[in-house]
């Protein structure tokens, strides 16, 4: 298990389960400008494939940052870049996985590559996978 204190390395793994709320969903909309009906509204997303409301894509991504800020590799760490894949929608009140699994470090840039997944708890379905790009000075 991570130890917040140490240095990561290659094939160090991180794992966040979260869920989302519709308050939380409905804030992202306002701070986000994003009001899209597919986020908030039943009757409109029962028309779509969807059948009910979605998180919208960035919130849901949204943990990788709160994990790269706070956790793993955590406080001190800068988010370079993030490729994403939104593989399929995510609910409110529903419970996810964050994985993440360093496939590179440059100690003396003190830069990782690390690759991202989500997954829905209870039945493992991918819901976002990608690779992103940070800098932590303390713990690469």
């Amino acid at each position: 298990m991570y130890k917040n204190e140490e240095l990561i390395k290659t094939g160090d793994t991180y794992h966040n389960e979260f869920s989302y709320s519709q308050t939380e969903v409905d804030l992202f909309s306002k701070v986000s400008g994003d009001h899209n009906p597919i986020h908030h509204d039943a009757a409109y997303a029962a028309t779509t494939m969807f059948k009910k409301p979605i998180i919208h894509g960035m919130l849901s991504a949204s943990v990788f940052s709160k994990v790269f800020g706070t956790e793993f590799p955590g406080e001190g760490t800068i988010y370079l870049s993030q490729q994403l894949q939104f593989k399929r929608p995510m609910y409110v009140d529903q419970v996810y996985l964050a994985s993440f699994e360093v496939s590179e470090t440059d100690p003396e840039k003190h830069k990782a590559t690390i690759t991202t997944l989500v997954k829905h708890k209870e039945t493992g379905d991918i819901t976002i996978q990608g690779v992103a790009q940070v800098m932590n000075l303390k713990r690469i």
